[in-house]
């Protein structure tokens, strides 16, 4: 099994670095940026044409991050090398059907179909594919970072933002926005099919003795990921139509949502020099408290500034926080690094499956989302706490 294994793709074994990164980036605009991301500028053009309230809005966003852990679960649990590369395959095509799907129905229970698979395919970007990608660059000898690979998830966003703008302004309805999204997708799958990280060999002996994380350790970072989750979910969902509620700021949101993929591209450049200056438990204490600033602009104020300010911190933080989290676990995991980074991903998930929901209720009660983003602060403020515990025990 282990000579298939290896041998089952021969054509890109002889893959270089840039193209395994470039393939990997086109993978993850493709299952994030647009089969999941893409949800986010639409949402408030279908709340206006299509009829979907608040409340449907904040579930389908749950329903969403549902799959997206049901996925978590899939890949915390498989173990051979050549199904995880295949599902992550089938994420890369389902992507574009689900995306083309939302714009081809105006039923709820297409929505809610099309959203929990497009958790499925955002999953196998965000964790098969960057556990191929991480695996690929520690068999290589080279520097076990994803910032460079986590370049895809601002770009996605920045991909999102620039084609809902774009085809506003071509006067486009909701349905049509959907189906644009799932051509732009063409353009990402050729690079992401042809450039698949390998299926990775069977383990070596150092990597199958290499000792698993305290489970201590690995609870605190379960649970600061599960509050990172909540802070991340957020924002994603509801940044564009926190803006467009606001009357003065009606048709700002796509470039609030816009700003959060410019500042993430460049971000994951900067928490890996942060990263590797005071060490990854610090970055990430450093991320956490910079995105409850973005968090609280918009609670304090509902100008455009503020918006517009808490948009650039949450994207130039949230990929910081996700891209050292799951390097750092995968690191301390070397044989099957996606594998580690799924169960840690299982709290980030169950975050994202309730908070959507709740901050969706909270605003169609009260007509605001002040009370949703007040919440979400102190979650994250608790996240900020067990860090703390992380690097006080890491220096004791």
């Amino acid at each position: 099994m282990h000579k298939t294994d290896v041998t089952a793709q021969p054509a890109n074994a002889r893959l270089q670095a840039w193209q395994v990164i470039v393939g990997g980036i086109c993978g993850l605009v493709l299952t994030v940026g647009l089969a999941r991301f893409a949800y986010t500028p639409l949402l408030p053009l279908m709340q206006k044409q299509a009829g979907l309230t608040h409340w449907q809005g904040g579930w389908l966003a749950s329903i969403n991050y549902l799959g997206y852990m049901s996925g978590a679960l899939l890949a915390a649990w498989l173990e051979r090398p050549t199904l995880r590369q295949r599902l992550y395959s089938a994420g890369l095509l389902l992507s574009l059907l689900i995306t083309a799907v939302m714009g081809l129905s105006d039923q709820f229970w297409v929505w809610a179909l099309s959203r929990y698979l497009g958790g499925l395919c955002g999953a196998a970007g965000m964790l098969l594919g960057s556990g191929l990608v991480l695996g690929w660059l520690m068999r290589q000898g080279r520097r076990p970072e994803l910032g460079l690979h986590f370049i895809g998830l601002g770009l996605g966003i920045g991909v999102s933002a620039l084609g809902a703008f774009l085809m506003a302004e071509w006067a486009l309805n909701w349905s049509r926005q959907w189906l644009g999204f799932a051509f732009i997708g063409l353009v990402f799958l050729a690079p992401a099919w042809i450039w698949r990280p390998p299926v990775p060999p069977a383990a070596s002996a150092a990597q199958a003795a290499a000792l698993p994380p305290a489970p201590r350790w690995m609870a605190l970072m379960m649970a600061m990921y599960f509050c990172a989750g909540w802070g991340f979910v957020i924002s994603a969902t509801f940044t564009v139509a926190i803006v467009e509620r606001q009357p003065l700021l009606a048709g700002q949101g796509p470039w609030a949502w816009a700003l959060v993929g410019l500042a993430a591209t460049p971000a994951v450049f900067l928490w890996d020099r942060v990263a590797r200056r005071w060490g990854e438990l610090k970055a990430l204490f450093a991320a956490f408290a910079l995105q409850i600033v973005s968090v609280l602009l918009p609670a304090l104020s509902d100008g455009l500034a503020a918006a517009l300010a808490g948009a650039l911190l949450y994207g130039g933080t949230f990929i910081g926080i996700v891209s050292l989290t799951l390097a750092l676990v995968g690191r301390r995991t070397p044989h099957n690094p996606g594998k580690a980074m799924a169960r840690l991903t299982l709290s980030y998930g169950l975050a994202q499956v309730g908070a959507p929901a709740l901050a969706g209720a909270m605003a169609q009660a009260s007509g605001s989302y002040h009370g949703a983003l007040w919440i979400t602060a102190a979650v994250l403020a608790l996240g900020l706490g067990l860090l703390a515990v992380l690097m006080r025990e890491r220096s004791a």
